[in-house]
C-alpha cells in the first residue's frame, strides 16, 4: 500500500512521543480505547480527584488487558520499552510520591493533569527526563489489576459498575508493589 504524500510531513510536524505510535500495531488498541472511553464507559461526573482518575483509567487499561490479551503492555499504554522498564523499576517509589505529595485526593486539575496526559515524560520524576508519562493512569491500572486478581468473580461489567474508587483501592490491598 503506498504512503500518502502528506504522511511524512504529518509525522515530522507532530512531536516524536506521539508520532512514534503512528504504526499498525497501535491502531486496534487506540480504537478499543476510544470505544471504551467514548461509548461504553464514559468518565462520569464523580471522577474528580486523583484516585478517581487513577481508577477510571485503570479500568480502561484493564479492559484492554481482557480484550487485547496478546498485545503488550507497552502498546496498550503507549510507552516505549525504556519507559515501561522505568515505571516497573520505580513503581513503589511512584506510589510513595503520590502519597507523600498528598496527590490521591487532590481535585486541583492543574496540579494533577500531568499524571494522566500525553507527554514525553513526567516533569518532576526521574533524571534527564527519563520518566514515563501518564503515571496516574499506570498506577490506576496496577490497582485495578490487583483488585481483579483478588476478586476473580468480578466481570468487566461489574467492575465498571463500581464507582467507589476508594473501595476498589482498599479491596485491592495495593501498596505500590
Amino acid at each position: 500500500m503506498p504512503i500518502h504524500e502528506f504522511y511524512p510531513a504529518l509525522i515530522h510536524s507532530i512531536p516524536l512521543y506521539i508520532s512514534r505510535r503512528f504504526a499498525p500495531e497501535y491502531i486496534t488498541p487506540r480504537v478499543i480505547e476510544v470505544i471504551l472511553r467514548e461509548d461504553l464507559c464514559p468518565m462520569g461526573e464523580e471522577v474528580q480527584n486523583t484516585l478517581q482518575h487513577m481508577i477510571y483509567n485503570g479500568k480502561i487499561l484493564y479492559a484492554m488487558d481482557v480484550l487485547l490479551e496478546d498485545v503488550s503492555d507497552e502498546i496498550k499504554i503507549g510507552y516505549t520499552s525504556d519507559q515501561m522498564a522505568w515505571v516497573r523499576k520505580y513503581q513503589s517509589d511512584i506510589w510513595s510520591w503520590f502519597i507523600q505529595e498528598n496527590l490521591l485526593y487532590s481535585t486541583d486539575w492543574n496540579r494533577i493533569q500531568k499524571y494522566f496526559s500525553e507527554a514525553p515524560f513526567t516533569p518532576e520524576l526521574g533524571e534527564r527526563n527519563e520518566s514515563a508519562p501518564k503515571l496516574g493512569s499506570y498506577m490506576g491500572w496496577m490497582i485495578v489489576r490487583r483488585y481483579m486478581e483478588k476478586h476473580p468473580q468480578e466481570t468487566l461489567k461489574t467492575l465498571f459498575a463500581k464507582t467507589d474508587a476508594q473501595q476498589i483501592m482498599e479491596a485491592s490491598k495495593f501498596k505500590g508493589k
